[in-house]
């Protein structure tokens, strides 16, 4: 049995499809998801019924992404403090479209899924899963708002900026790193620092390779560290933008 985290889908089912090809997955493995589903690629609707399909067949965890819980507030009608033409400029419009196409009782379903999406995983090695960040010292369990989990940035750009030569033990060492062994986000694509494959600064590994736009999806073995990758997600989608 092997674990497996993946990155933002951002609606790309071909490129979810692949991965889990590639990595020949199995019903023995677990995957933990770490959130944006929706809003980018045609199929974000598609998507979210592979993973409501996938669980029934094995282990997996599906973690909230910002991207989720602004399809969930239009889904649900809920206008305070959402922007909807921002949302709508960055991914939401492909999603508006697909749930235009399908059912009331489908789209019901979609909203239990998405309700029912984890803020973060802590597993029983000390391994967080959690698609932003967390910006209590203490961890997670201290975390005084909770739309932090897939908001924040400065976790990943604390871990960017962070000298390497800089030992744990040192009086400036950021605490926030000594709380897990290991911490698996998504939410900042690698490709803003050039890259297109998971990058691992501290005991932060990012898995966000950019299938939102240009980039491909990952799946990573979070004990192996082997990884597969799609195709890129704008040749895979040619004749769509994403969030491009």
């Amino acid at each position: 049995m092997r674990t497996f985290v993946i990155g933002d889908i951002h609606g790309g089912l071909l490129a979810l499809e692949q991965v889990i090809e590639r990595a020949k997955v199995t019903t023995e493995d677990t995957l933990i998801f770490l959130g944006d589903y929706v809003d980018g690629w045609s199929q974000s609707v598609e998507v979210i019924d592979y993973l409501i399909d996938l669980k029934s067949k094995q282990n997996c965890v599906f973690i909230r992404g910002n991207h989720d819980q602004l399809a969930l507030d239009w889904l649900e009608e809920r206008h305070d403090d959402f922007d909807e033409e921002m949302w709508y400029k960055h991914g939401g419009k492909a999603t508006v479209e697909g749930y235009a196409k399908i059912s009331e009782e489908k789209k019901q379903t979609h909203i239990e899924f998405l309700e029912n999406l984890q803020d973060y995983y802590l597993d029983d090695q000390n391994r967080l899963f959690v698609h932003a960040g967390f910006t209590n010292l203490n961890g997670v369990k201290w975390e005084y708002f909770s739309k932090l989990f897939y908001w924040d940035r400065t976790l990943w750009e604390t871990a960017l900026s962070l000298d390497p030569k800089l030992k744990e033990d040192d009086i400036n060492y950021p605490k926030r790193f000594t709380v897990y062994k290991e911490v698996y986000i998504g939410h900042t694509p690698v490709t803003r620092i050039g890259q297109t494959i998971p990058v691992n600064k501290a005991c932060v590994w990012n898995v966000d390779t950019g299938a939102a736009f240009r980039g491909p999806l990952t799946i990573l073995d979070i004990n192996t560290k082997e990884y597969w990758q799609s195709e890129p997600l704008n040749e895979l989608y040619f004749n769509e933008k994403g969030r491009n």
